[in-house]
């Protein structure tokens, strides 16, 4: 199973569509975007910089649990804080780990300092599911092929 594949080659398969929100935006306005995107996260950006990430886990634990109102609370009130980065040269398989260590289910991916794709725990267990079935299809040509009548 090729894990050790790099992350921008799943990033060349999926939507280039980068979806942010600023610091000032309110908790409703991001979980709206959220919604309307199907997406779990939002990059949180100011100035093009990343300052971190807004995740659902965020608005249940930090809005919900809290009484807070979603349509009063800044992103910046409750966006996690330091953010978990990886750069495209790094693996499927070394992003796996990361998640695990930091338990954390969305990657940005920079290049010098900018944001170039994010990756979910979701597009490396699809990509982990196909590059299995890849290998499982070959074995079975090569199987096939090496029978004979």
């Amino acid at each position: 199973m090729k894990t050790s594949v790099p992350i921008s080659l799943l990033l060349h398969h999926k939507s280039p569509a980068l979806w942010s929100v600023g610091p000032e935006a309110t908790v409703f306005e991001a979980i709206k975007l959220m919604a309307e995107k199907n997406i779990g996260s939002l990059l949180v950006l100011s100035d093009g910089k990343l300052e971190g990430l807004f995740t659902e886990r965020d608005y249940a634990r930090k809005i919900v649990l809290h009484g807070k109102s979603s349509k009063e609370t800044r992103i910046r009130e409750v966006f996690g804080g330091a953010v978990v980065t990886v750069k495209p040269r790094d693996s499927v398989e070394d992003c796996m780990k990361l998640m695990t260590e930091h338990r954390v289910r969305h990657l940005p991916v920079l290049v010098n300092g900018r944001v170039v794709g994010i990756v979910s725990i979701g597009d490396l267990v699809n990509w982990t599911i196909s590059a299995q079935d890849a290998q499982i299809a070959q074995m079975e040509q090569y199987i096939a092929g090496g029978v004979s009548s």
